[in-house]
């Protein structure tokens, strides 16, 4: 359905009122004011069963594909994802699509009373998150879905996602980010994240380094949980680099899947996949058929991730944002594309770690356009040209004001390449979602985008 004029201005209006509330990255870590929230509603978030898929890197992807696999088992599902690219509307998502702009202002109507009632009765008021993952539920409830498939936003403990009973936690690969909340080593972020899993519920474990294994698997002892971990319960078997994405084999809790496509890029796409497998066998408890995981995984996408928008020249985004996600960037082009050189526009947040990201991605990316995304935690481009020169040489950096300005001069400077080499070079947008969900804007306006 076309949104009339009249519904986009009133969308409008709510979100300007959300952006008013507490940031996303200023965090007062309690449960209290969410839990609070959903009694006054009616708790909704137990209204339907839920998958709550915590960890650092990969939850997004993760979510849209155990998604897909629901969605083929017939079931109406709703999932909420964060940070969005585009729109707020793409975190709260029902039955596949985000939700439309008349059900998201149905569902503000139905919360903004309760949202003034906990303000006056808080220190703190209702944050940002706190109060799109309140819609998220309302919306669910409303629907309502036959699945709730959750994302953590940050954490996991003290998450605002944190008041669902999910029946399986899932813990993808855990790193180093977000040290101001939660904490400055690898074990305090692990116990953090931890804190998603339920008693007696189901336990999917992603490959995790050997500390934080030992971390979550007596969190697993100690709640009474069933674990399912990479690599032991099940595996993805093989991987081969197919046109447009890989085919794989997965072997899951309950039996093996072959020969499927996924039309994704990259080693840990092919793991998320398995884990999403993995996901969907603990929750129905069963083998799953393998021609409905084929039909699944053929058309899941993860806009954002390693994704394809412009051809001639060939311009990619990735929505990397820490260096691990710049790890698996880097040697997804290393070892699924052939491209002669790579000019990378990087825009990244301040509070990340910088400097290795930058190592990373020095490997691979022959010249570096340093730029500045429009979120007010980027990075300067001083700061980052200034860091970027330490990695790479002064010879290999350059530096445009706005994202726009990067774009266009990376794109020029390749397509000239391209115009007197036999070899096809590339330009590849990352930093944070900010830059990837800003580049999708530009590159659309751009023209010559690669069809959907």
């Amino acid at each position: 359905m076309i949104p009339t004029p009249e519904d986009l201005e009133v969308l409008k209006i709510i979100e300007a009122a959300l952006m008013k509330r507490w940031p996303e990255n200023k965090i007062e870590p309690s449960l209290d004011r969410i839990s609070a929230l959903v009694d006054a509603l009616g708790s909704p978030q137990i209204s339907f069963p839920t998958v709550h898929i915590g960890g650092t890197n990969g939850k997004t992807s993760t979510s849209r594909m155990v998604d897909a696999l629901f969605t083929e088992l017939e079931y109406r599902t709703g999932r909420f994802t964060s940070p969005h690219l585009e729109s707020f509307l793409e975190r709260i998502s029902i039955k596949g699509e985000a939700i439309s702009p008349a059900e998201l202002i149905a569902t503000y109507n139905d919360i903004a009373l309760y949202l003034d009632l906990i303000d006056s009765r808080s220190d703190t008021p209702i944050s940002y998150f706190e109060a799109l993952t309140a819609l998220a539920f309302v919306a669910f409830a409303e629907h309502p879905v036959d699945i709730g498939i959750i994302e953590v936003g940050m954490g996991g403990d003290w998450d605002a996602t944190n008041v669902i009973q999910s029946t399986v936690s899932v813990l993808m690969p855990i790193g180093l980010d977000h040290t101001e909340y939660l904490g400055e080593t690898i074990e305090e972020i692990a116990r953090t994240k931890a804190g998603i899993i339920k008693p007696e519920s189901h336990v999917v474990l992603a490959a995790q380094e050997p500390e934080v294994a030992r971390i979550l698997l007596e969190r697993v002892v100690e709640k009474s949980a069933i674990p399912y971990r990479e690599g032991i319960e099940f595996a993805l078997l093989r991987r081969d680099i197919a046109v447009g994405g890989q085919l794989i084999a997965i072997r899951g809790v309950h039996g093996e899947y072959s020969d499927i496509y996924l039309p994704l890029h990259g080693a840990h796409q092919a793991a998320n996949a398995a884990i999403a497998v993995a996901t969907v066998e603990a929750f129905v408890g069963v083998k799953l058929d393998e021609d409905l995981v084929r039909a699944a995984f053929a058309g899941v996408s993860s806009p954002g991730r390693l994704e394809i928008l412009h051809r001639d020249p060939t311009v990619i985004i990735d929505a990397a944002h820490n260096p691990h996600g710049a790890k698996a960037l880097a040697e997804t082009i290393r070892s699924e594309f052939d491209f002669e050189s790579i000019f990378c526009v990087l825009g990244i947040l301040g509070d990340k770690d910088v400097k290795g990201f930058l190592k990373a991605l020095e490997p691979v990316v022959d010249r570096l356009v340093v730029t500045k995304s429009e979120s007010p935690r980027a990075l300067s481009v001083a700061e980052l040209f200034a860091l970027a020169v330490e990695v790479f040489g002064s010879d290999r950096v350059f530096k445009e004001d706005d994202l726009a300005s990067a774009i266009t001069y990376a794109m020029e400077q390749v397509t000239l390449i391209n115009q007197v080499s036999d070899g096809v070079s590339a330009v590849v947008i990352t930093g944070s979602v900010v830059t990837a969900g800003s580049a999708r804007v530009i590159l659309k306006k751009i023209g010559r985008a690669v069809e959907k």
